[in-house]
C-alpha cells in the first residue's frame, strides 16, 4: 500500500528562524503520481488551491540519479523542483534506493554493502539541494522495503552515514530517523544499533492506529499515546534526542472503507496529531494511484469529501493552529473535543465514538460545521456522532476547561471505572449482554455490540473479529511498565470441539509469545488461564497490544468471559 521507491518533498527557502514544518497539513503521493512533472500536474495544483502546502512525492531515488556508477543525471529532479516551487509547496527529501548496479539480490535491500557509495549519493543530493530543501528522512517505513535478513543495526548504519555525509554537504540540514507504523520498537533497536544521536527528527506511518478509530472502534487514546510511547523510548534509549520532532509523512484510509470513515478519519488524525504534538502529517494521498484508492480526489480527479474536509480544517484552524487543549463534551467521560487556536479564535474538533451518538448543550450557541459537508449553522444543542463537527466561537469556559486538560492524558469514552488508571493495579473486560470495559478494550468494535448467550451466562465468541485483539488505557500501562499478568475465562463451544489459542504480545523484541499453546479442557465449566508477561512494551504499533492466535475456524470453537490485566510487583504507568 505504501511502498514508495523514492520520495522527496521540496521546499521554498524558508525565512530564518521559521521551523522546518511550517503547517500541519500536508499530503504525499504514490509512485505513479511523483515520477514526473507530468505526474504531478495531475493533482498538485488541487492541493495548493485548497492551501496545501506540504508535500511529499517520489523522484530521489539513488538510482535514478546515479544510473551508473559516476554518471549522475540531476535534470528530472531540477524540473519537478522548479514545478513544486513555483506552486508554493515546501518540505524534506526521503533519501532511499539501492541501485541494480550495486549488486543488491532484491529490491529495497539496505545498501549497507556499500556505504561508501550511499555516503557519496547522500552527500551530492543534499548539496544539490541546498538552500532548497531542509529536512530528509532516511528510507521509506522500515523494516518494510528492507533485505529478508536485515536488521535494526543494518538500518542504524545506514542512517548513520546519511547523517555524517549530510551534515558535510549542508550542516544546516536535518536528518531524520523512520519506522513503519507506529513501531517505537524498532527505532529503539535501531538507536541501540548504532543510530544513537546520529538523527534529528522522527518520522511514523501510524496506519493500524488511525484505522480503528476511523471505523469508530473507540481506540483514540492508542492513537494519542504514539507520540508519548515514542517520547518514553527516547527518554530511556537517547535522552538528548527526547524532543525531537516527529512527523507523520504518511497516514490515511482507504476511501472503499466509506467516504464518511475516511473523510472523519482525516478530521480525527490532524485533530489528534496536532494535538500531542506532531509538526506535520503527509495526508497518503492526493489522488488516487498504485496503493488503492486512498486519494483526496479519486482516479479521475473528481474530489471527494476527505478534500472538502482538509480544506475546512486549513480554513478554520489556519495553517499553524496551536493546541489548547481537550475538554470532554457532556463531562467526565464524554465525548472528544479537542480545542486549538485557529485561524479566528478558538475552534474545537469534536466526535463521539458511541453507537448511535449522544445529545450535547454547551454553555451558548457555537457555530456548528460539518467539515466534509454543507452543514453550518449556529447553536447551543446538538448531536455529536462518529462524523466530526467543527466548534467555532467556543464559551470562555469550554476553552478554559481544555487550557486545564492539557498534558492530561484523554479518558476512553465510554470505560466504566475511573478515568485515571494510571495507579489501578488491574484493568479488565467482561462480555455480556453488554460489555463492561474498564481500562481494557476490545478492537471489535460494534462487531461485539450483541451478546453471545451460552450455558446460562454471558460470553463472547473468539471468532467475533476483532475479539480477541486488546488494547490496555495507556494511562494503564504503555512503553517500560512489566511485568504484568493476563488472565483469561474460557470455555469450549456447545459443540465441545477442539479448541485453543496462544498470547501474543508486543515486546521489545517486537511481537512474543508468551508461554506456548493452551487448549481450552471442555465445555462444562469456565477455565482460567493466567499468562505471566515479563517484557510488555505496549505501544500499540498494530492498534493493539495483545491478541488470543488461534489457526483457521479455531477462533470460532470457544467462548470468552472475561479478560483481565495486572501489575506484578507494584509496576507503575510509564507515563
Amino acid at each position: 500500500m505504501r511502498c514508495l521507491l523514492a520520495a522527496l518533498l521540496i521546499t521554498t527557502t524558508a525565512p530564518a528562524g521559521d521551523p522546518v514544518w511550517q503547517s500541519p497539513f500536508g499530503v504525499g503521493g504514490s509512485h505513479v503520481n511523483g515520477r514526473t512533472v507530468k505526474d504531478s500536474r495531475r493533482w498538485l495544483p488541487a492541493m495548493a488551491a485548497i492551501g496545501l502546502r506540504e508535500v511529499r512525492s517520489p523522484a530521489l531515488n539513488w538510482g535514478a540519479l546515479e544510473r551508473e556508477p559516476g554518471v549522475w543525471d540531476w535534470s528530472r529532479l531540477d524540473e519537478q523542483v522548479a514545478y513544486f516551487e513555483s506552486l508554493g509547496l515546501r518540505g524534506n527529501g526521503t533519501l532511499i534506493g539501492n541501485p541494480a548496479w550495486n549488486g543488491w539480490d532484491a529490491p529495497g535491500t539496505l545498501p549497507v554493502n556499500n556505504l561508501v557509495g550511499w555516503s557519496e549519493y547522500v552527500g551530492r543530493t543534499v548539496g544539490h539541494l541546498r538552500g532548497r530543501v531542509r529536512a530528509y528522512e532516511v528510507w521509506n517505513e522500515p523494516p518494510n522495503f528492507t533485505g529478508k535478513d536485515q536488521t535494526p543495526a543494518d538500518y542504524a548504519a545506514v542512517v548513520r552515514a546519511a547523517h555524517d555525509a549530510a551534515k558535510e554537504a549542508d550542516p544546516d540540514c536535518l536528518i531524520g530517523m523512520a519506522a513503519k507504523s507506529a513501531h517505537v520498537t524498532y527505532l529503539q533497536q535501531a538507536i541501540r544499533g548504532g543510530a544513537k544521536g546520529r538523527y534529528d527528527y522522527v518520522t511514523l506511518h501510524p496506519y493500524e492506529c488511525l484505522s480503528n478509530v476511523a471505523r469508530g472502534a473507540g481506540t483514540e487514546p492508542v492513537f494519542l499515546n504514539v507520540v508519548p510511547a515514542l517520547r518514553a523510548m527516547l527518554a530511556e534509549s537517547d535522552p538528548e534526542k527526547r524532543d525531537v520532532p516527529v512527523v507523520f509523512t504518511e497516514l490515511g484510509v482507504k476511501a472503499s472503507k466509506g467516504l464518511d470513515v475516511q473523510s472523519g478519519g482525516l478530521v480525527k488524525a490532524y485533530a489528534m496529531a496536532r494535538a500531542q504534538g506532531v509538526s506535520c502529517v503527509h495526508w497518503f494521498e492526493g489522488r488516487d494511484g498504485d496503493s488503492g484508492p486512498m486519494g483526496l480526489l479519486d482516479r479521475e480527479g473528481k474530489p471527494r469529501p476527505a478534500y472538502r474536509a482538509m480544506a475546512s480544517l486549513i480554513e478554520y484552524l489556519g495553517q499553524s493552529p496551536a493546541y489548547v487543549g481537550w475538554v470532554a463534551l457532556g463531562g467526565s467521560g464524554g465525548h472528544y473535543a479537542f480545542v486549538f487556536e485557529g485561524a479566528e479564535g478558538p475552534v474545537a474538533a469534536a466526535w463521539t465514538p458511541l453507537p448511535g451518538g449522544d445529545a450535547v448543550r454547551l454553555p451558548a450557541a457555537v457555530r456548528v460545521i460539518d467539515p466534509a459537508g454543507d452543514r453550518d449553522e449556529r447553536a447551543a444543542a446538538f448531536t455529536l456522532s462518529d462524523r466530526p463537527l467543527l466548534l467555532i466561537g467556543l464559551p470562555e469556559s469550554v476553552v478554559a476547561a481544555a487550557k486545564s486538560n492539557r498534558g492530561r492524558r484523554t479518558p476512553w469514552v465510554g470505560d466504566d471505572g475511573p478515568d485515571d488508571y494510571s495507579e489501578a493495579e488491574a484493568v479488565s473486560i467482561e462480555f455480556g449482554e453488554t460489555t463492561t470495559e474498564r481500562g481494557l478494550h476490545s478492537l471489535a468494535g460494534d462487531a461485539v455490540a450483541e451478546a453471545v448467550l451460552a450455558y446460562g451466562g454471558s460470553a463472547r465468541s473468539g471468532g467475533v473479529p476483532g475479539g480477541t485483539a486488546f488494547a490496555v488505557d495507556p494511562a494503564f500501562l504503555t512503553f517500560g511498565g512489566g511485568p504484568v499478568e493476563i488472565t483469561v475465562e474460557v470455555r469450549r463451544n456447545e459443540a465441545n470441539d477442539n479448541a485453543g489459542f496462544k498470547l501474543v504480545y508486543e515486546s521489545p523484541k517486537g511481537f512474543s509469545t508468551a508461554g506456548g499453546w493452551y487448549t481450552v479442557p471442555d465445555n462444562t465449566q469456565w477455565h482460567t488461564k493466567t499468562f505471566r508477561i515479563e517484557d510488555p512494551q505496549f505501544v500499540g504499533y498494530w492498534g493493539y497490544h495483545f491478541n488470543l492466535v488461534s489457526d483457521g475456524d479455531v477462533y470460532n470453537r470457544y467462548l470468552i468471559r472475561r479478560v483481565e490485566v495486572r501489575k506484578v510487583g507494584g509496576t507503575k504507568a510509564q507515563n
